[in-house]
């Protein structure tokens, strides 16, 4: 996974939830971004999709559970 789809996921991220893209670390995930429950978990995704012009399964979608977990998911589809 590449340090660019990391920061783009990132950046993603605190659009999203309106928070400082500085505060958003790989580690972040709903235990430490507030604003990230069911339905802004659906928001991130769908901003993903959009963002990077690709779908998630619907398998894979409870499983992006943190800014990791859906960098290696995004460079998988587009790597």
């Amino acid at each position: 996974m590449s340090a660019a789809v990391l920061d783009d996921v990132r950046q993603t991220v605190a659009e999203v939830f309106f928070v400082d893209a500085l505060q958003v670390s790989a580690d972040s995930s709903p235990e430490s971004i507030p604003a990230w429950d069911s339905m802004g978990h659906l928001n991130l995704v769908l901003a993903m999709e959009q963002k990077f012009g690709m779908t998630f399964d619907s398998d894979q979608i409870p499983q992006l559970t943190s800014v990791q977990a859906i960098a290696e998911a995004v460079a998988a589809k587009i790597e």
